[in-house]
């Protein structure tokens, strides 16, 4: 584990790609490429990484939708509008453990208060599967936000992918 809430550049694309795999949009083809590198990465860098990986994510998203929305409307108040419908939400995942709806919503006050969100994560020790699963739903579930307010399926996964695209190109 990185110290000081930074996350691994691999470990960032995995959960992104943990995104896309969750994703029904994303092509077949595309999936499973997605799938072979979150399997590559897990054994690289580790699952607990990963799930920092997504942690730091949800606090991008969350920045984004705050900061600056999509299709230029309104910014979203966190504590009215954004957290409380993401939150209402998770239930729709059936995997999602209700135990772990605290710490995600910690995690995503923190990305409101514009706290470094894998930096306050790690205070409270290692992220267990459950969580580490509750933290990707929430993250589909920003995605899908950021889309619809776009109005354009898509739009979230093109700009990552652009983004990750560009890190590559600025590493030769």
């Amino acid at each position: 584990m990185s110290s000081d809430g930074v996350v691994v550049d691999e470990a960032v694309r995995a959960a992104w790609d943990a995104y896309r795999v969750l994703e029904k949009r994303t092509p077949a083809e595309e999936r499973q490429q997605a799938q072979q590198r979150l399997k590559a990465a897990m054994e690289s860098v580790g699952r607990e990484e990963v799930s920092r990986g997504t942690v730091f994510l949800v606090g991008v998203l969350t920045g984004y939708l705050i900061a600056e929305p999509p299709g230029g409307g309104e910014p979203l108040d966190p504590l009215t509008d954004l957290i409380p419908a993401v939150i209402r939400r998770l239930p729709s995942f059936e995997l999602a453990d209700p135990e772990q709806v605290p710490m995600v919503t910690g995690v995503l006050m923190a990305a409101a208060m514009g706290m470094g969100t894998v930096a306050w994560r790690d205070r409270f020790g290692t992220i267990d599967p459950a969580e580490a699963m509750v933290h990707g739903f929430v993250l589909w579930l920003l995605a899908d936000l950021f889309d619809s307010l776009a109005d354009r399926p898509g739009t979230i996964d093109e700009l990552m992918r652009e983004t990750f695209e560009s890190m590559d190109t600025s590493e030769d």
